[in-house]
């Protein structure tokens, strides 16, 4: 039997159990860290079609944000 792991979803399983932790509890070189796993698991997501999804939906919302503060 071979056990076949999705990188993704490994890094989305790091970010959870690492934002769980106590803020006062983290160094510079921690929350560093969190950053780059975090950049990582973005450009895997990203080709993808749930990544597609959710630059649509972020996107829409930052157009909605930007028209309604201008007169």
């Amino acid at each position: 039997m071979v056990l076949e792991m999705n990188v993704a979803v490994l890094l989305a399983v790091i970010i959870v159990m690492r934002l769980r932790r106590r803020t006062e509890a983290r160094s510079r070189s921690d929350e560093k860290m969190t950053v780059v796993i975090v950049l990582a698991f973005g450009v895997l997501i990203a080709p993808t079609a749930f990544g597609q999804t959710v630059f649509d939906v972020v996107g829409q919302l930052a157009q909605g944000v930007t028209q309604s503060g201008s007169p």
